[in-house]
């Protein structure tokens, strides 16, 4: 049996991946696959990815060093 984070929907397209932009910066964003979430170095936050699904929402995004 798989662990949560092996299925496919815990992934996010590559595809995608090369579209999105931070919001705010419209600066590149950085997966990381263990905590599910893209990382915008310039904006300092950690968006959140639930369900396969990127929520693009400063107001939702965990603030990084």
């Amino acid at each position: 049996m798989n662990a949560p984070t092996e299925r496919p929907e815990a992934s996010v397209d590559p595809k995608l991946l090369e579209i999105l932009v931070c919001p705010l910066t419209k600066g590149p964003l950085e997966f990381d696959a263990e905590r599910q979430e893209l990382i915008s170095r310039s904006a300092k936050l950690a968006y959140p990815i639930r369900d396969g699904i990127p929520i693009m929402l400063p107001e939702e995004a965990r603030k990084i060093d």
